[in-house]
């Protein structure tokens, strides 16, 4: 590694396409089948390329329709390429929290904080009882 101590690198930053035969424009939506449901959702870009789901243009995305016998979801904020700013980041990974704790969470925390108030200690990660699926991506300015 010393060797490449006077190096420095560029960020590149990759351009995803649509996955359609042909079509060239970059993605700005991404679809995603829930086979459980039998729902096919349309909806923003999603933050990394996942096996399962599909990167679609403007075009595309809002031309798309679902199997027969199948729901769609479609977003109707429209698509856009350009990336979320931090405070719709922080709220929307606050709703994921909250969501993900539900009311077994909110009543926890609650005694949690009356417990905390008598002992004096601070609280402890919190665990929702699955997996997470969420990813922390590190800041592309950095």
């Amino acid at each position: 590694m010393s060797g490449l101590r006077g190096l420095r690198f560029l960020a590149v930053r990759s351009l995803r396409r649509c996955c359609r035969p042909g079509c060239k424009n970059p993605a700005v939506a991404t679809l995603t089948y829930v086979y459980s449901d039998s729902t096919a959702v349309v909806g923003p870009l999603a933050t990394v390329d996942e096996p399962h789901s599909w990167d679609l243009c403007d075009t595309h995305g809002s031309r798309i329709t679902a199997p027969k016998g199948w729901e769609l979801v479609r977003y109707e904020g429209g698509f856009s390429s350009s990336t979320p700013d931090e405070d719709d980041l922080t709220a929307l990974a606050e709703a994921v929290r909250e969501a993900g704790l539900g009311d077994r969470g909110r009543s926890e925390r609650a005694a949690s904080t009356e417990d905390r108030a008598e002992t004096g200690t601070q609280p402890g990660p919190a665990r929702t009882g699955r997996r997470g699926h969420l990813r922390v991506l590190p800041d592309p300015a950095n």
